[in-house]
């Protein structure tokens, strides 16, 4: 039987997510990000989880990759996204800046379109999904 062939990332195509750890000292929030082609990972671990931590991680991220980061597949959940949205602000919001207008914007699309990074979001609570984006 001929083995399954996956699909061939570039390098710089990271899957971001969020968990919940439960320890001694109470709840903390493991932030994690991992590049598909080479496997590295990037960690922090905050007692809070708010947009602006998940957009501080994603700018630590392009800091200590030696590489360029091109496109990052999170979940549609607050931290990363607008609620209600079903794909990601950051190419609207590249071209707000392009323009010079005025605008407000969550913290995680802000980095996405400040470093042209493209922004693919994933159904919430689906983990077998983030493999099989909408590409």
């Amino acid at each position: 039987m001929p083995r399954k062939r996956f699909k061939a990332y570039p390098l710089g195509y990271f899957h971001i997510d969020l968990a919940e750890v439960h320890t001694a000292e109470g709840r903390l929030y493991l932030l994690v990000a991992i590049d598909r082609t080479t496997k590295f990972a990037f960690v922090e671990v905050h007692g809070r989880a708010t947009r602006r931590v998940a957009g501080d991680l994603f700018r630590h991220l392009i800091e200590a990759v030696p590489y360029k980061v091109n496109t990052v597949l999170t979940d549609n959940g607050t931290h990363f996204t607008t609620p209600g949205n079903v794909a990601s602000a950051a190419s609207i919001i590249k071209e707000a800046i392009a323009a010079g207008e005025t605008f407000r914007a969550h913290s995680f699309e802000l980095a996405c379109a400040r470093n042209d990074i493209d922004h693919r979001l994933t159904k919430p609570r689906h983990p077998g999904r983030m493999g099989r984006s909408s590409e």
